[in-house]
C-alpha cells in the first residue's frame, strides 16, 4: 500500500494534473466514474507497473523474512546406563553448574561389585604374606638340604680316602650305598632350591599381576557406581525435569529431562531466506529485527555467516530411489546474525519468533572511481528504496503486539 501511495504521487497525480488544467477536464464534468479508468489511463498503467517494479526490487535487493528464531541447542538429561531412579537432587526448573548431581540410580549392584573388587585385594595382599612365608621356609628348606649333601659328601670323601690307603678296609658296599645317599641329598637340594625359586616368582610376579587385575576391577566397579550419579555436564538450567524416585530410565526410550547450557540462544538469530535472495545475502550485510518477546523494539545486526546449502535438498541413502516431485516446498537460505552492538539480544527469549530486514548496501561500488555516473544513479537508487522496507518493518513493529494480541482470536 505504501509503495502504491508514493507510485501514484508519480504517475496518477500528474496525469490528472495535465487533465486538468492543461486539458480542462474536471471532477463530476468531464472525469467520473466511469469515465476516470480512460480518462487516467496512463497514469493508473504507470502507477501500476512502477509500483510492482518497486516492489519487486525492494524485496529483491533488501530481503524480509518472518522465518527468524533465536534457535539454541539443548542437552539431554541420561544416564550412560539404564537403572531405577533412587535419589532426586533438583526441582523442575533449576538452574545448575557442571558436575552438580542431578539425580542417582540404584546403585546395589555397583556396590556388590565394589565390595568384591576390595575383597579380591585383600585376599591378594593375604596371599602375598603367605607367599614370603613360604619363600623363608624354602630358603630354610634348602639350607637344610644342603648340610645333608654336604655331610653325606663328608663321610663318602672320608672312606673313598680310607679305602684308597688301605684297599679293603672298607668294604665296597658301604661307599655305593653312601654315593646313593649323595645323589639322593643331591636331588633334595635341587628339589628345594626349585621351590624357593617358584615361591619368589610367585611373590614377586604372579602375585602382583594378580593384585593388579584386582585393583583394576577395583577402578572398573568404582566407574560403574560413578556412572550411578548422573550429573550436567555443562552450565546452564534444567527444564522440566519431571522424573521422580522409582522411575526407570534409560538412554533409548526414558530420558530424565532437558539441559539448556548457559547462554543459549543468546547469542546469535537464524534467519531463512527466500532462495531469490541467494545472490542478494552476503556476509558484512546490516540487517534489523524485531520479535514477538520484545516488542515495539528494533534490534540492529549483522548478517556473519550464509549456509552454503538448503536443508530441503538433503537426503539419506535407502532402497528407493529420490522423486524430486514429493518436496514439499522449496527451503530457504539461513542465514546467522548478530546484534551490531553489544547487549542487543538482552531481553529476548530464547526461542522467540522475529521478523528481519537485510539490506543491501552499494556504498563501495558506488565510491569506486570506476563505477559510472549511471551506474552510481542506478545503486544510489537501490539502497535509497531500503527505507521504504526500513519504515515498512517499524509499522510491522509497532502492530505485532495489537495483531498478536487482538487479531489473533486467542
Amino acid at each position: 500500500m505504501f509503495e502504491l501511495m508514493f507510485c501514484s504521487l508519480l504517475t496518477i497525480l500528474p496525469d490528472y494534473l495535465y487533465r486538468r488544467y492543461v486539458q480542462g477536464k474536471r471532477f463530476g464534468k468531464e472525469i467520473t466514474f466511469f469515465s476516470i479508468w480512460y480518462e487516467l489511463r496512463w497514469g493508473i498503467t504507470g502507477c501500476l507497473m512502477l509500483t510492482v517494479s518497486l516492489i519487486t526490487m525492494i524485496f529483491y535487493f533488501h530481503p524480509s523474512t518472518s522465518s527468524a528464531t533465536l534457535y539454541y541447542r539443548t542437552v539431554p538429561i541420561l544416564p550412560e546406563g539404564s537403572g531405577r531412579v533412587a535419589e532426586v537432587n533438583i526441582g523442575y526448573s533449576e538452574a545448575v553448574k557442571k558436575g552438580d548431581v542431578l539425580f542417582r540410580l540404584d546403585s546395589s549392584k555397583q556396590q556388590a561389585a565394589l565390595e568384591t573388587a576390595r575383597r579380591k585385594i585383600a585376599e591378594v595382599d593375604a596371599s602375598m604374606t603367605s607367599a614370603e612365608s613360604d619363600v623363608v621356609k624354602a630358603e630354610a628348606q634348602t639350607q637344610e638340604a644342603k648340610a645333608g649333601l654336604q655331610q653325606a659328601k663328608d663321610e663318602l670323601d672320608v672312606k673313598t680316602e680310607l679305602q684308597r690307603r688301605n684297599p679293603g678296609i672298607v668294604p665296597q658296599r658301604d661307599i655305593e650305598k653312601l654315593q646313593v645317599v649323595v645323589n639322593q641329598r643331591q636331588a633334595g637340594v635341587d628339589a628345594a632350591t626349585a621351590s624357593k625359586t617358584s615361591a619368589t616368582l610367585r611373590l614377586s610376579t604372579l602375585l602382583p599381576a594378580e593384585k593388579a587385575s584386582a585393583q583394576a576391577a577395583l577402578a572398573e566397579a568404582q566407574v560403574d557406581l560413578d556412572k550411578t550419579f548422573v550429573r550436567a555436564g555443562v552450565d546452564g538450567r534444567v527444564e522440566q525435569f519431571l522424573v521422580r524416585t522409582g522411575d526407570v530410565v534409560n538412554q533409548l526410550m526414558r530420558p530424565a529431562g532437558v539441559l539448556v547450557p548457559e547462554g543459549a540462544g543468546r547469542r546469535a538469530l537464524q534467519a531463512g531466506f527466500g532462495q531469490i535472495e541467494a545472490q542478494v545475502m552476503k556476509v558484512g550485510m546490516v540487517a534489523e529485527a524485531t520479535c514477538i518477546s520484545k516488542p515495539w523494539v528494533i534490534i540492529p545486526m549483522v548478517v556473519t555467516n550464509v549456509q552454503d546449502y538448503i536443508a530441503a535438498g538433503q537426503f539419506r541413502s535407502g532402497e528407493q530411489l529420490i522423486e524430486a516431485q514429493n518436496v514439499g516446498r522449496p527451503g530457504t537460505i539461513l542465514a546467522f546474525l548478530e546484534p551490531l552492538y553489544k547487549g542487543g539480544l538482552e531481553g529476548v527469549t530464547p526461542g522467540s519468533s522475529c521478523i528481519v530486514n537485510a539490506y543491501t548496501s552499494n556504498h563501495e561500488e558506488i565510491s569506486a572511481k570506476e563505477t559510472s555516473t549511471s551506474r552510481a544513479i542506478a545503486l544510489h537508487v537501490v539502497d535509497g528504496v531500503g527505507l521504504v522496507h526500513a519504515m515498512l518493518l517499524r509499522i510491522q513493529a509497532l502492530l505485532l503486539p495489537i495483531k498478536t494480541l487482538v487479531l489473533s482470536g486467542h
